[in-house]
């Protein structure tokens, strides 16, 4: 099994020492950036699960900026999580039929400017996720940045009957973090069922199930202080 943060470190030295990583910099310590995310978002658009979805959940990353763009513009309406959890009402909902600067709504910024607060209980039924990532297998297993909020994201709308096992998964990323090693998976990670990169649309061959709620046992309590929403149900 490869160790997630040595996979880390080399996807990040990877996409800047090839010149592949864009702004922010540096790649490293978050979701990097990447030549070809429009491309990515635009490969995106053309299959059956974005055309028939009409609830999108992205995360705020640079390189899913032209996936929130191109929902609204498709009138699909789109949610993203507030940073970290940290408020009780922890989405963020954008309606395309209230919102007239689309390329400002869908910022880091400008998704909580935009963007109406609600509690996970009144996130409309998603049906399609699509995160960042800083590597992928074939195989669906995901690694992210390293601080496990887009599974918990996952979890606690699975726990308020907002996903289930009909809402597809999808990560966009430069073909460079496409990877072939063998990478740790636990009950709470989220397989994503396509991958998506500029250059052709994977469906994986992950056979994991997706979380079916809260991993009580995987927070402890400094995380639950952090989360207002988690803190105030825990067990």
């Amino acid at each position: 099994m490869t160790d997630k943060y040595r996979l880390r470190e080399r996807v990040w030295d990877d996409l800047e020492d090839s010149g592949v990583a864009r702004f922010p910099f540096p790649p490293h310590g978050r979701i990097p950036n990447y030549a070809g995310a429009d491309e990515a978002a635009a490969r995106l658009t053309e299959t059956d699960v974005w055309q028939r979805a009409e609830t999108v959940k992205a995360n705020p990353d640079a390189p899913q900026l032209p996936v929130r763009r191109a929902a609204l513009r498709a009138g699909k309406t789109l949610y993203a999580a507030v940073p970290r959890l940290r408020d009780e009402e922890c989405f963020l909902r954008l309606d395309p039929t209230t919102i007239d600067d689309i390329d400002a709504a869908t910022t880091v910024s400008g998704i909580e400017e935009y963007g109406d607060p609600v509690g996970p209980g009144d996130v409309d039924p998603i049906d399609l996720i699509v995160s960042g990532s800083v590597a992928v297998t074939d195989r669906g297993e995901r690694v992210g940045k390293g601080e496990g909020y887009s599974d918990l994201e996952f979890a606690l709308l699975r726990a308020f009957g907002r996903v289930d096992d009909d809402t597809a998964t999808v990560t966009t990323v430069h073909e460079r973090q496409v990877v072939d090693d063998a990478v740790p998976t636990a009950a709470h990670d989220v397989p994503m069922e396509y991958v998506v990169t500029p250059d052709r649309t994977i469906t994986t061959t992950h056979e994991d199930d997706t979380p079916s709620g809260i991993d009580w046992d995987a927070l402890d309590e400094q995380r639950l202080a952090e989360i207002p929403v988690l803190d105030r149900r825990s067990p």
